[in-house]
């Protein structure tokens, strides 16, 4: 039988043929009019992309380099800041804090929920430099309150700046960042913008900007106001991954597309496509008895609880195996407890429907308890039908 190498993993994700094209044949060179006018143009695409009237920045690096930079340009050694960890991600921000001096005050839950808002309220004082948090815990899949959050930090005033690691949030969650007052939201190419990853970026606020002025950590090629300075000019400050910003450019034309030619309104669609197949995913899940990690579930990935007394990494292996399909085992502590299937990048119904075709077989072999076939598939599809009222009819319905 034909295999076709597929991923549903929450990064590297599917890629937008249209990038992988714009990606290859993309020979300008970074210090000409050519690459100028393909760089202005896609940083104001990604304002709208974000949803953000603030500075974007690009860089050329993964979603952890700018997780880096936004804690060694808005801090100094000594600052406290608050971090809210749930997970591995989470825990990261711990160790970049620590890493550049800062007094890490821990807010952590245990793996698969989320935070209290009174708990974060009780940790917020007008000590705390910033807050650093995720919108989607991908280790997890959960999915955590940053409008919440951000509403007790904003009663801070501009003492305390937010930063949120979106680089899986964006694009699959409803974020309106300017409207919150989230200081500095991440995201990354890998993820919902359907490209390689190489590239991360950034929203910055004012206030965030007025921060830096102050901060004493030290940064080179991660300082972000000689960054903006540069973008300012229509350049990098550094030799910036040419084809990967040609690859950007036409995920945001397929985007725009999706808007019919509006690109917040494509936002919206591609925002909307991963919450529907998320949806579709928790019940086809549901419906073979198995159990959802997450308190609150995510819409760019499911984590879905292994069978009592099996260990996740066979279905992992089986997936592969029987369908070259790449799912995701637990990490760290939860290896081996819990796989994930993401619905992010070029993703759609299909391929919602296929990966729960596939997890029916695969649980067929390595359990020994008896699978109902179509029944993923039936209650996925009853999700799609009921979103679709009006349109057309579930058969048999």
């Amino acid at each position: 039988m034909l295999h076709k190498n597929r991923l549903f993993t929450p990064g590297p994700t599917p890629l937008l043929p249209a990038a992988q094209t714009a990606m290859a044949s993309f020979t300008a060179h970074h210090r000409t009019a050519d690459f100028r006018a393909l760089f202005q143009r896609v940083l104001a695409d990604m304002k709208e992309f974000i949803g953000t009237k603030n500075d974007v920045l690009v860089l050329a690096c993964s979603g952890t380099g700018v997780m880096e930079a936004s804690v060694s340009n808005l801090t100094s050694p000594g600052d406290t800041v608050l971090v809210l960890t749930a997970g591995k991600f989470g825990e990261r921000w711990t160790g970049l804090a620590k890493a550049f001096g800062c007094q890490a005050d821990i807010l952590e839950v245990p793996y698969g929920q989320t935070f209290s808002l009174d708990d974060v309220r009780a940790r917020l004082n007008s000590q705390v430099r910033a807050v650093f948090v995720q919108a989607t815990e991908s280790s997890t899949g959960a999915r955590h309150d940053i409008e919440g959050i951000a509403k007790i930090v904003r009663e801070h005033g501009d003492e305390t700046l937010l930063v949120v690691d979106a680089i899986t949030g964006l694009g699959t969650t409803h974020l309106d960042v300017d409207g919150w007052g989230v200081d500095v939201v991440i995201g990354g190419s890998q993820k919902a913008l359907m490209m390689p990853p190489g590239l991360a970026y950034c929203a910055v606020s004012e206030r965030a900007w007025k921060h830096m002025d102050t901060t004493t950590s030290p940064r080179y090629y991660f300082d972000l106001r000689k960054e903006r300075k540069s973008a300012a000019k229509g350049e990098t400050a550094y030799t910036p991954a040419t084809s990967l910003f040609a690859a950007l450019g036409a995920a945001l034309e397929f985007i725009r597309g999706m808007g019919n030619g509006d690109l917040a309104k494509g936002r919206e669609e591609l925002v909307n496509n991963a919450e529907l197949c998320a949806e579709m995913t928790r019940a086809g899940a549901k419906a073979l008895g198995l159990k959802l990690y997450a308190s609150a579930p995510a819409a760019a990935l499911t984590a879905i609880c292994a069978p009592e007394g099996l260990d996740s990494g066979k279905i992992v292996k089986e997936f592969r195996e029987s369908f070259d399909a790449v799912v995701a085992n637990g990490q760290g502590e939860m290896k081996g407890k819990l796989f994930r299937i993401a619905h992010i990048g070029y993703y759609d119904y299909l391929d919602t429907i296929g990966i729960l075709g596939a997890l029916e077989h695969v649980l067929a072999k390595v359990t020994d308890k008896g699978v109902e076939y179509g029944a993923a598939v039936r209650a996925a599809q009853e999700v799609y039908a009921r979103t679709q009222s009006g349109k057309r009819q579930l058969v048999g319905a």
